[in-house]
């Protein structure tokens, strides 16, 4: 708690370690629940927040209609979808990805794109590719034959612009936003939860503070919205890991207090202390695992920033 990082505040007899008089543990349970739920209420918030800034200075949206087109700014064709032991994933292509050109011809729209590659099944066919402001080129092969569901090249696209709203309207367009987000986010949750009871093991997906850092600077390449909208994600993320019922987490701190109020009396100070160290040290081991993960997974961006730094 000296380091003068980040920050921390203790609170006074919060893991029911005493009930003196003006201790966590005396106050009465709507007081308590009211602290409790404060980190979720602000994380939830500053989801929000981001949010609407982002709808108000554009957001890049997946353009539906002619007439989102013509109104939108920076439109492009993108690539959302990569599918395993392609023609693109061997070429290097990755998700965000912004085709640009097919053989030195311009690329405006989905159709023209695939229309482009099609033609060239079975021939080189030079990519040139933008992710950010970094534009590079990629030599790839089209299938002449494509397994069922997938095109020559294995990817998905989408055509996509920066739509901006009117501060009202973003404000309001943030908030829906930010509820949406936690839904898919509740779905996904539950997602891995199955999958590690059913012994399916931990998703690829799951990313520990180096995944974190790995990605926040993939976003922040993408610009200042889309770091903006990946750090919503990890607000509303934090929101909704803090209100789980899991020693140790605030959830798990409600849980008791409900517990309390339901049976006139408190759980002892010993049975709640260890629950939540136990809890903490079950969280430090999880987190440890995920991080080496994360180092193997990232291995060469990794390396690349060290190299870089030095």
């Amino acid at each position: 708690n000296w380091i003068p990082l980040g920050g921390f505040v203790k609170i006074f007899g919060e893991n029911g370690e005493t009930d003196e008089a003006g201790s966590f543990r005396s106050k009465s349970f709507l007081q308590r629940f009211a602290v409790l739920i404060a980190g979720v209420t602000m994380n939830m918030a500053l989801a929000w927040f981001l949010l609407s800034i982002v709808f108000g200075i554009g957001v890049p949206t997946v353009l539906e209609t002619e007439d989102d087109a013509a109104r939108a700014e920076d439109v492009k064709v993108q690539v959302v979808d990569v599918a395993t032991s392609s023609p693109a994933e061997e070429a290097g292509l990755q998700i965000g990805d912004e085709i640009r050109a097919v053989q030195g011809e311009a690329v405006e729209s989905v159709e023209q794109a695939v229309s482009l590659v099609d033609a060239r099944r079975g021939e080189e066919t030079e990519l040139t590719l933008a992710f950010g402001d970094e534009e590079r080129t990629a030599t790839v092969v089209p299938r002449a034959e494509t397994p069922e569901g997938e095109g020559a090249l294995g990817i998905g696209l989408v055509r996509t612009g920066t739509l901006s709203y009117p501060w009202y309207e973003a404000i309001g367009r943030g908030f829906v936003s930010a509820f949406a987000l936690l839904g898919t986010i509740v779905i996904a949750f539950g997602t891995i939860i199955v999958e590690i009871f059913s012994g399916a093991g931990v998703s690829a997906d799951l990313a520990g503070p180096v995944g974190i850092a790995v990605l926040t600077g993939q976003a922040a390449k993408l610009g200042i919205a889309s770091l903006l909208q990946f750090t919503a994600v990890l607000s509303v993320n934090l929101a909704l890991i803090n209100v789980l019922p899991l020693p140790a987490l605030d959830g798990g701190r409600i849980l008791f207090a409900i517990i309390e109020k339901l049976r006139g009396k408190p759980v002892s100070q010993k049975t709640e202390g260890m629950v939540h160290t136990v809890g903490f040290v079950s969280l430090l081991v999880l987190m440890l695992a995920v991080t080496v993960r994360d180092v193997a997974r990232f291995w060469d961006p990794i390396a690349n920033f060290f190299q870089n730094l030095f």
